[in-house]
């Protein structure tokens, strides 16, 4: 029976290049020299490191610039709260989305059911399986999902015949 795998995985070795130009930046542009700032990357999580909420913006910005030139879609980041580290120094973690999150997939398998298509949608883990009688019917599906999931970006793989 055809189907198809809808994930979401980020290029993790494409998150490491942008995060390393990132540092590569601050090291050298003039409104960072002198500063605690800084962007370290680790277990999918990018922590930003700087001396103020403007700062973090800053790098934020630039991140998200190397992000894009690399081909890397900006919504795998989950920018997560500014916490004070001591003293006037600041840093904000963002995590790497990588897997669809139950609340995600339902909504997924909602929005295939609600088409009316003749295919199945089923979570497995950290994906959704769509399965179907025709390979026009997957198609379909495929894109239905890209039209009407737009909070984060959705890869299709292992498509099946």
């Amino acid at each position: 029976m055809p189907s198809f795998d809808t994930v979401l995985e980020a290029d993790l070795v494409e998150v490491k290049n942008a995060v390393d130009q990132v540092a590569r930046e601050i090291g050298t542009r003039f409104d960072f020299k002198g500063t605690s700032a800084a962007i370290e990357f680790k277990d999918k999580e990018i922590t930003l490191h700087g001396d103020a909420d403007f700062q973090l913006q800053q790098i934020e910005d630039v991140l998200r610039n190397k992000l894009a030139k690399r081909n890397v879609d900006v919504r795998f980041l989950d920018m997560g709260k500014v916490e004070k580290v001591g003293g006037d120094k600041v840093k904000q973690v963002a995590k790497v989305r990588n897997g669809i999150a139950t609340e995600d997939g339902k909504k997924i398998q909602q929005a295939i059911k609600a088409s009316k298509l003749k295919v199945q949608a089923a979570i497995q883990g950290d994906a959704v399986r769509v399965t179907g009688a025709k390979r026009d019917d997957l198609q379909s599906a495929i894109a239905l999902v890209t039209k009407t999931i737009t909070d984060f970006p959705i890869k299709y793989g292992n498509f099946r015949d």
